[in-house]
């Protein structure tokens, strides 16, 4: 088997590497996407700079210059036909001007698709992410209606500065075997996203426990070691026990790096290797990733740069945020707040999942998708601000039940739109203190 390239798994051969069949057939699926999404704007276009539609080769019926060219190619199978109609097409079809020519929101998709192609046009580095920024924030990646956007997931490592990553570390975690948390992980995987049919569509169980086992290898390899016990002779070890202080000589365990330097790893500041609920918070990744590699270095940069807090044995950073969702909520919408402490309903009851999880357990998953697009941008604490916007979205309901416990049991279907839109809204209202906590909560 050849080597895996140091990319992120897409298999694309360097600038010294003779391309293999298998690249090729990927670049032609590219190519392909590329002329399907547009070629209905293709025609439309061809048409009006032709009045008549005279004198198109595909509307006269007469072979062109293009036909002919295409008879002498080598037969190929059906499913690069549309690649080779690409390869006939005019060049200048190949600027794909038919999302230019929509309307204002295909415009925008356009500008951060480009942006993302090109690059900024400012030379400052810093001016060039806000500028990213606003686009997110300004339109809606361009996805179809599965919420599948060919480059979502290269925004994402931009936003998240993460660099690529080599396909023989990923390759080399996952040749180690079962990790010690294996055990958990098979527990939890089964159920990810069950009840999603585009998600199991797409992301096989097999590999849900690849990525997963990976992390914890990783997160295994990060934890501090306990100090080995010196090698000495019995005789050196009674004389340290009789020269010890009385204080310390009651724990000699401290002296000789034994059990006690063992419960310092077990302390609730030490990640864990995996908890219950990493296996939600990573299907977004590898849904829109398009290698197991994209997703093991979003999803590992993730649980222990910008949520470290959520992967503690304690899960402190889950349960200060649960906090925080009472707080924000009680400033926002102080009626709101009372009515439901007065019910007994704090966050901790209801929103525990979806501060977790960054809302991924609630669905439809292409709008978590966009949602997450937004969260990157501008911070994943302000999660904690739409966990808020969706209670302020379901307050009519809320009053109007005398059991508010069975409505927040499962938050209606996200609408990421606007839950955005809301979030943008409230953020104003909250404290400088209070949002510095929002943004150090999960670390």
């Amino acid at each position: 088997m050849a080597k895996p390239q140091p990319s992120w798994g897409l298999g694309i051969p360097g600038p010294d590497t003779p391309a293999s069949p298998r690249t090729l057939r990927t670049l032609r699926k590219i190519q392909s996407h590329q002329v399907l999404s547009s070629s209905s704007a293709l025609i439309a276009q061809t048409q009006n700079s032709h009045p008549g539609g005279q004198s198109a080769d595909f509307d006269s019926g007469i072979p062109g210059s293009a036909t002919r060219a295409r008879a002498h190619r080598r037969a190929r199978s059906n499913s690069d036909a549309s690649t080779r109609e690409a390869a006939a097409t005019p060049p200048t079809t190949q600027r794909r001007p038919a999302r230019k020519t929509g309307s204002g929101i295909g415009l925008k998709r356009s500008l951060l698709e480009n942006f993302l192609r090109d690059g900024p046009q400012s030379d400052n580095p810093r001016e060039g992410l806000q500028e990213l920024k606003y686009l997110v924030l300004s339109s809606r990646v361009d996805a179809d209606a599965d919420g599948m956007s060919p480059y979502r997931i290269y925004l994402w490592l931009i936003l998240l500065d993460i660099p690529p990553m080599p396909t023989d570390d990923y390759l080399a975690l996952i040749h180690r075997g079962r990790s010690p948390a294996y055990a958990k992980i098979r527990n939890d995987t089964f159920r990810t996203l069950a009840t999603d049919p585009l998600f199991k569509r797409r992301v096989t169980e097999a590999s849900l426990i690849r990525l997963l086992n990976a992390v914890a290898w990783k997160l295994h390899d990060a934890r501090p070691k306990p100090r080995s016990r010196p090698t000495s002779s019995r005789r050196r070890e009674m004389e340290l026990l009789v020269n010890t202080p009385p204080s310390i000589a009651e724990e000699p365990a401290s002296v000789f790096g034994g059990e006690l330097e063992k419960n310092k790893s077990n302390q609730p500041s030490d990640p864990a290797m995996y908890v219950q609920g990493m296996n939600v918070l990573c299907a977004p990744f590898l849904y829109a990733a398009r290698s197991e590699v994209e997703a093991f270095a979003l999803f590992h940069y993730f649980v222990t740069r910008e949520c470290p807090g959520y992967i503690r044995g304690a899960m402190d950073g889950v349960h200060k945020g649960l906090r925080l969702v009472d707080r924000c909520l009680e400033i926002v919408e102080p009626k709101l707040a009372a009515y439901l402490f007065s019910k007994g309903m704090h966050a901790e009851l209801y929103a525990f999942p979806s501060v977790l999880t960054l809302c991924a357990c609630t669905p439809p998953l292409p709008e978590v998708l966009h949602l997450w697009d937004f969260l990157f941008a501008y911070g994943a604490h302000l999660n904690i601000l739409c966990i808020v916007a969706q209670l302020i979205r379901m307050r009519d309901m809320i009053f109007e039940s005398p059991s508010p416990n069975k409505i927040l049991r499962s938050f209606p279907p996200l609408d990421a739109k606007e839950i955005i839109a809301l979030t943008v809204l409230i953020v104003r209202k909250i404290p400088e203190d209070l949002y510095a906590e929002m943004i150090t909560h999960a670390k």
